[in-house]
């Protein structure tokens, strides 16, 4: 495909790293050998480049070394799924899939036992994270898996049907397809941030949170565009735009640019408008959208400067 030149895209807000983050990176070689996630020294090694712990301790540069392992093992975890259903032929097969993924549910509500390396390996983490985690935490953090098992459905009867989403259906789903609810939810057990239900369920709140998932979500299909259309796997922003308004690609990718940066503007200016819940929860609110903004860094420093996951040499980057 032809070389996509990528719009200058801009954050404001500060790049940060966890002190961690070698350490975690250790442990998370260790955790997917043992587990059989990796096995090959082919595997290893791109195990090694695509460095999974440095996103992160990217995304939760505040962390301790335990709850930045728990993390970079679960983004980990959900990336070797992922692959899972876009490079092998599990996600075209929805009732396969549907089986999986209910089995996964069944160690999130009930802890039963799976015998798969992906069940193995997300039981694991999911004892570490019961530790760690209330009862009323847990209940959220289900809940944020099963509608990411059930946005997977989705795209896997997309692919079996042959479907290309259109640019609405896209945006509404895409929030749920990156897992990143899932991540948000986890700011309070990995960062140590407590906030109430009344505070998270805030209209304004809960727009950050979507505009963060956003932007991060759709600067990562500019990353990944090259790499989704080569296996023929339409759900990326940039490709259903290309289809949808029959835009070039160099085209779709400067519309999904555009309807990025008109998210951050969306954040930077929803953060100014946050109500006040009295001194000592603003504080943690403050904290909790810090995170939010980790993350957003963390995802473009991450594909740019750390990981071997994306073909970022496809892309020129406009001065």
């Amino acid at each position: 495909m032809p070389t996509i030149i990528l719009p200058r895209i801009t954050y404001p807000f500060p790049s940060l790293i966890n002190q961690h983050v070698e350490a975690a990176h250790a442990q998370n070689l260790e955790f997917v050998t043992r587990f059989g996630l990796v096995h090959s020294p082919e595997g290893i090694a791109k195990f090694n480049k695509a460095r999974f712990a440095w996103l992160a301790a990217r995304a939760f540069p505040y962390a301790e070394l335990h709850e930045l392992c728990v993390i970079a093992n679960f983004n980990t975890w959900l990336f070797m799924l992922d692959d899972q259903c876009d490079e092998a032929q599990l996600g075209k097969k929805a009732v396969y899939l549907e089986s999986v993924t209910d089995s996964f549910m069944q160690i999130l509500r009930n802890n039963t036992p799976v015998d798969s390396i992906l069940g193995r390996s997300f039981a694991d983490i999911w004892e570490r994270m019961q530790a760690l985690g209330s009862p009323g935490w847990q209940l959220r953090f289900i809940r944020s898996m099963e509608e990411y098992f059930t946005s997977c459905h989705w795209e896997a009867g997309n692919r079996a049907a042959g479907v290309t989403p259109t640019v609405a259906e896209y945006v509404t789903m895409r929030p749920y397809t990156g897992a990143l609810f899932a991540d948000v939810e986890a700011i309070e057990i990995i960062e140590k941030v407590y906030l109430p239900a009344e505070i998270l369920q805030n209209f304004i709140v809960q727009r950050l949170v979507l505009a963060c998932n956003n932007i991060v979500c759709w600067s990562n299909d500019i990353f990944s565009c090259a790499k989704e259309a080569r296996q023929g796997d339409v759900h990326n922003l940039v490709l259903v735009l290309q289809h949808e308004r029959n835009l070039s690609i160099q085209e779709a990718v400067n519309e999904t640019a555009r309807m990025h940066n008109e998210e951050v503007k969306l954040f930077t200016a929803l953060e100014k408008l946050v109500p006040s819940f009295g001194e000592v929860m603003d504080k943690e609110l403050e904290r909790f959208i810090m995170i939010l903004r980790s993350w957003i860094t963390a995802n473009y420093d991450w594909s740019f400067y750390d990981t071997g996951r994306y073909q970022v040499k496809e892309v020129e980057i406009a001065h």
